[in-house]
């Protein structure tokens, strides 16, 4: 730092002592104007008695006249002007000219010597200041293949285990790797070895990065971040230069943990790829390998690595030895939601009547990073209503935000088609009801919402990890069942149940394909699910079965289909004053809450039901 800062003050000493030279040589002449002139004119103004004084200041003459005029002139070096004067028959004394002699200042040698030399000066600090740059790039290529983790020591942990909710079990295989890097002797001395990798598993948005930190943050230990996709560049040898940098460091520090961010990046199955990128990758991978599993014991070094594509990794990644343990973090439960609705709202202002288990009811399938934007899209509405407490409405509105996205309140439709939608959503909401297998609606809107002109949410009894045909048979009932409405009441279809029946199909096919739930094909799955590794993405199915089982295939998907749309329509025909019932209702609210739907359901349809609120 102290060689840079002196190069520095060199350079721009350099830079200020050339202009500083420049500037006295341009301004060191008098100001006012003083007209030049020859020494012969000097020498015949003094002899007409017209010179009243001459300054020497070196090899420059300034000449006072008689009538009060400044002139200057040059005479040549080392000569004086008083034997130019006597060599041209003037004598100074009897013309009354007073002479006087100054003699050059240091500084004015100093800047005549500068001067001389500015060009010398200049390209010199040129020079320097290339050369300062041609070592700047010289360290960045030097430090190409070194690691860019971030490193956050442990002395100060800022995340532990009580700011992760909802992952349980995962705390509690974690928990083992703390104790290993506290108390690494407990275990050693029953000859027990400390895992060399953790591999954290899970959907977007379960908490795999924030269980890493705070695996780190429980430990106290550091810790060591980086992105699978910083090893790789375009140079091969250079993602597993920075492996070895990295592990390098991590050895240094040990104990400690080295997270590695989205390890698909550059742990991918070898053997798929193209170009100087993909063999950059399989060196990178092949170090990772290497340093994981090398002839080094009993560095106290964990790898935490998190991905949500195990199944694009290669195997000799997952094996014993490098990644011993594997945790999955899933989508949390109902249980699970609640405690992370309650970690994010710690410090946040809630009215007394805010439930976070009926907010966890209605948010099944989010995530953690789901519910803690829920939580904080909340806040920003109460802030944008000026209300100095979160309240009910709030966290329901951030619900369909978080679902369907923000209200479009621009959106200008007609009347015809306002009223299509509450009779399309009305059907949704009745065939749910009335069929005793699918989830009961819990709101129904026709408030245009991101690319949905309205949308029926419902609320399953209890979280599922199991479906059976039944559910599924009314499952698609309801998602039919708005297409349904619109054909019974006004004869016509419309383009509003596209999205419904693609979803119907999905569902459909995956009883027949995957589930084994058709009468006719028994109990296999057909077609097999193809991944380019290259691509990390599923792109197609390998067929399995003859065009006649295909046909068969196809037959089976349009009955199950066929027979939900008719469960839908008899639902609908037998309960068309309810549905007329509920889509009047929301074309005077355009929402219909859990409350007014039970009232709507339970009383007889010439009554009104009072408007929510």
């Amino acid at each position: 730092m102290s060689s840079r800062w002196m190069r520095n003050s060199l350079i721009y000493l350099l830079i200020i002592v050339a202009v500083i030279a420049i500037f006295f040589t341009l301004f060191s002449q008098p100001l006012g104007g003083s007209q030049e002139i020859s020494i012969n004119e000097v020498v015949a103004l003094t002899a007409r008695g017209d010179v009243a004084a001459i300054e020497v200041r070196g090899d420059i003459l300034d000449i006072l006249t008689v009538s009060g005029e400044s002139l200057t002139s040059r005479k040549e070096e080392g000569a004086s002007i008083v034997e130019i004067l006597e060599r041209s028959g003037v004598d100074p004394v009897t013309t009354n000219v007073e002479i006087s002699v100054k003699g050059s200042s240091g500084l004015s040698s100093i800047i005549g010597i500068l001067f001389n030399f500015l060009p010398l000066i200049f390209f010199g600090a040129v020079l320097l200041f290339m050369m300062r740059q041609a070592q700047g790039g010289s360290n960045q290529t030097f430090s190409f293949g070194k690691s860019r983790a971030r490193v956050a020591m442990g002395n100060s942990p800022t995340v532990s285990f009580d700011d992760v909710a909802g992952v349980a079990e995962a705390k509690e295989e974690l928990q083992e790797v703390v104790e290993f890097l506290k108390f690494p002797e407990r275990f050693l001395a029953l000859g027990a070895k400390i895992p060399k990798g953790v591999l954290l598993i899970g959907p977007p948005g379960t908490g795999k990065t924030l269980m890493a930190r705070a695996v780190s943050g429980e430990a106290g230990v550091p810790f060591f971040s980086i992105s699978g996709s910083e090893f790789v560049e375009m140079f091969v040898g250079v993602g597993a230069s920075r492996v070895r940098d990295l592990f390098d460091q991590a050895k240094r520090n040990a104990p400690c943990i080295v997270f590695v961010d989205e390890i698909d990046a550059v742990g991918r199955h070898r053997g798929a790829g193209l170009g100087g990128g993909h063999d950059e990758r399989e060196q990178t991978l092949n170090q990772i390998l290497v340093e994981m599993d090398g002839f080094e014991s009993g560095t106290n070094v964990i790898v935490l690595a998190a991905t949500n594509r195990p199944d694009i990794l290669d195997p000799a990644l997952l094996r014993p030895g490098r990644f011993d343990r594997k945790v999955t973090l899933d989508n949390p439960d109902i249980a699970g939601r609640k405690q992370i609705l309650e970690v994010h709202s710690k410090g946040k202002p809630l009215t007394a009547d805010v439930d976070l288990e009926n907010i966890a009811r209605q948010t099944g399938g989010f995530s953690g990073a789901d519910l803690a934007n829920l939580v904080n899209e909340s806040a920003i509405l109460a802030a944008r209503r000026n209300l100095k407490e979160i309240g009910p409405p709030e966290f329901y509105e951030s619900v369909d935000r978080v679902i369907a996205g923000p209200q479009r309140k621009s959106r200008r439709i007609s009347d015809r088609e306002k009223e299509m939608t509450a009779y399309h959503e009305a059907g949704h909401a009745l065939v749910a009801h009335v069929l005793p297998n699918a989830d009961k609606p819990f709101k129904v809107t026709i408030v245009a919402r991101g690319q949905t002109g309205g949308h029926t949410r419902y609320l399953p009894e209890e979280d599922r990890q199991m479906w059976t045909k039944h559910q599924f048979e009314d499952m698609l009932a309801a998602a039919l069942g708005g297409r349904v409405a619109e054909e019974v009441v006004f004869n016509e279809v419309t383009t509003g149940a596209g999205n419904d029946l693609e979803q119907a199909t999905n569902i459909a096919q995956s009883m027949v394909t995957r589930y084994g739930m058709s009468e006719k094909l028994g109990p296999r799955t057909f077609g097999k699910r193809e991944q380019m590794v290259f691509l990390g993405r599923e792109i197609s199915q390998q067929r399995d079965y003859s065009n006649d089982v295909a046909e068969t295939i196809d037959d089976e998907i349009h009955d199950i289909i066929n027979s939900a749309y008719e469960s839908a329509q008899k639902a609908i025909t037998e309960n068309m004053a309810k549905l007329t019932q509920l889509s009047k209702y929301l074309l005077e609210n355009e929402t219909a809450e859990s409350d007014v739907l039970e009232q709507i359901w339970s009383t007889p349809p010439s009554a009104e039901p009072a408007p929510a609120g």
